[in-house]
């Protein structure tokens, strides 16, 4: 019998946190499912406790440098069921969530596409219900913390079931056909926006992005400076720079030159602080202003520009 849906997560080498979200989906499952993780760069061990331990989890090697959307392309290429549950490795779920946003479908539009739950972190905060349309203006407030994802809106923080406008890339249900159609995840981006980008196109497209705001999932998303960050920031303020111009040269110069300046700025202000362990949070905030100048205007693509600055981190 073929899968109702098709559960895809990206896993980098983290057993610590694939383990209880896997326990929670097989715990609060009831449909039938298949369930693919992409061992992203995974140690020989951890492959090894991965296929022991969660024998009924197809497992796709990622040994290559890739991005979140290629890495789940490579297991969304394989997906049987009608529906695709696309689920970060550090949340899990208490209750049976993607039952129910399967059957939120039943309520929905054909033109429905996507089903999100209400996203939380441990302590009860809410991360999203809900995603408004994104602009070149709203990323400007983004990028200085001034947004708040959590004021309600027509697309954000309502009741029940609900029409948003674009998704989180932390946990949603598709229809396969549809996420399909669309060419699965751009892979333009590196690291975000492609979830922001997939939304958009579906609305676009006229297909319905909804919410369950009654359906809550968990997500931990830690906080910590990592060393990597000078790598991955850079190539996700460049995928954001392309997305929110959107072909327009002029609307990308001047959201770049508004993002060099900001960083500037930070980096001024390094200049004050002890930055000379690189390890320490300090060192890693300056290095990362540092890099995001550098690729504003260079014509890497976001995944180079990773690339380079990850070899960069390896050689030290």
């Amino acid at each position: 019998m073929d899968p109702k849906v098709s559960i895809v997560i990206v896993c980098m080498n983290r057993m610590d946190l694939l383990r209880p979200c896997l326990e929670s989906i097989r715990t609060h499952t009831s449909v039938p499912y298949e369930t693919f993780v992409v061992a992203y760069m995974f140690t020989e061990d951890n492959l090894k406790a991965l296929t022991e331990e969660f024998p009924w989890v197809e497992v796709v090697r990622s040994d290559e440098i890739r991005g979140f959307s290629e890495n789940n392309n490579l297991a969304l290429r394989k997906a049987r069921g009608e529906y695709v549950f696309i689920v970060n490795d550090d949340t899990y779920i208490d209750s049976p969530v993607i039952d129910s946003l399967v059957a939120d479908f039943g309520k929905l539009p054909d033109n429905a596409a996507v089903v999100s739950p209400k996203i939380v972190f441990p302590d009860g905060q809410v991360q999203t219900c809900g995603r408004q349309k994104f602009t070149g203006w709203g990323y400007t407030l983004r990028y200085l913390h001034f947004n708040n994802e959590t004021r309600r809106s027509k697309w954000t923080m309502r009741e029940g079931l609900f029409r948003t406008y674009t998704l989180n890339g932390a946990a949603f249900l598709a229809k396969t056909k549809i996420f399909k159609r669309l060419g699965w995840f751009d892979e333009t981006y590196f690291f975000t926006p492609e979830d922001v980008a997939l939304g958009t196109r579906m609305n676009e497209e006229g297909y319905g992005v909804y919410t369950d705001a009654d359906v809550i999932l968990y997500h931990i998303a830690g906080s910590t400076a990592s060393p990597l960050e000078a790598a991955i920031k850079p190539a996700r303020v460049k995928g954001a720079l392309m997305f929110y111009s959107r072909g327009s040269r002029l609307a990308y110069y001047l959201l770049g030159a508004y993002c060099w300046c900001v960083e500037a700025a930070r980096s001024f202000k390094y200049l004050f602080k002890d930055c000379s362990d690189p390890a320490s949070k300090n060192g890693i905030m300056s290095a990362t202003a540092r890099n995001v100048r550098h690729s504003i205007f260079s014509p890497l693509t976001p995944k180079e520009i990773f690339i380079r600055y990850y070899n960069l981190l390896r050689s030290k």
